[in-house]
């Protein structure tokens, strides 16, 4: 049996998902996956992770509006982090590469989750691209929640050093395995392993030597072998140091 994992940050639910939510969440568990965190971006998939989470023992989900669907307002999502269970706020954040919602529907809505986060004391799930600093004026303003995460982190060293000073725990997908993404290893041995989480954002972002197919939790193993290496240690000590850490983000997480 290989290292015991928790894969931070999924869409499990996702209907792209390979061999569907149950044979996804099965063939982790194969892999030593214990926990997974399914993401919700908006009612519809916040319905879905919740859902989910309902029908698989180890799958926990969150309720969120991502920075794509910031033009719904956060008024739809509101009542379902009344749902029992519901481990974080977000995935939210802001966008700057796809602009799929204007940038002040964005700026709007990211700061309503972070005060959500603050009022029911949940964790928040930060997505943020080509709007570093934009994120971080937002989180000065609205106060950053005790516990936050940047999800699928993508910055460099200055970036990885602006979060670790507002306490934030940062979590690494599969882009940390392409061997082109320096900046990003360089930030990844940076970050501290007690601050590191490791996640997939499958069906999105597969990890060497998956790259390029539909993505899975139980390929999270990859990420920190990629981490592994990158710090200089085993395998199991990142998983390890990942899995405690996840559990500090996530207190609501059982594994």
């Amino acid at each position: 049996m290989g290292p015991t994992l928790i894969d931070s940050h999924c869409h499990v639910h996702d209907p792209r998902i390979p061999d569907g939510t149950a044979g996804a969440v099965a063939a982790a568990r194969a892999a030593g996956v214990t926990a997974m965190v399914t993401v919700g971006c908006d009612r519809a998939t916040s319905l879905a992770a919740i859902a989910a989470a309902a029908e698989h023992d180890g799958v926990h989900a969150t309720v969120g509006l991502h920075p794509h669907d910031a033009s719904d307002g956060v008024e739809t999502i509101v009542d379902l982090l009344d749902t029992p269970g519901i481990v974080a706020v977000g995935e939210a954040g802001l966008d700057y590469y796809y602009e799929h919602s204007p940038r002040e529907a964005q700026r709007t809505a990211f700061a309503a989750q972070i005060q959500l986060a603050h009022e029911r004391d949940l964790p928040l799930v930060i997505h943020t691209r080509d709007a570093w600093d934009d994120t971080f004026d937002v989180l000065a303003a609205e106060g950053t929640p005790t516990r936050t995460i940047f999800h699928c982190f993508t910055g460099g060293p200055d970036e990885v050093r602006r979060a670790l000073a507002i306490g934030a725990f940062v979590s690494f997908s599969g882009i940390v395995t392409f061997p082109n993404a320096t900046d990003l290893h360089e930030a990844a041995r940076m970050c501290p392993l007690e601050r590191t989480l490791v996640e997939t954002d499958s069906p999105y972002l597969a990890p060497v030597p998956n790259r390029g197919k539909p993505n899975r939790p139980a390929w999270v193993v990859h990420v920190a072998e990629g981490l592994a290496t990158l710090h200089g240690t085993t395998t199991e000590s990142v998983a390890a140091a990942t899995r405690t850490a996840a559990q500090l983000a996530f207190p609501g997480i059982r594994s």
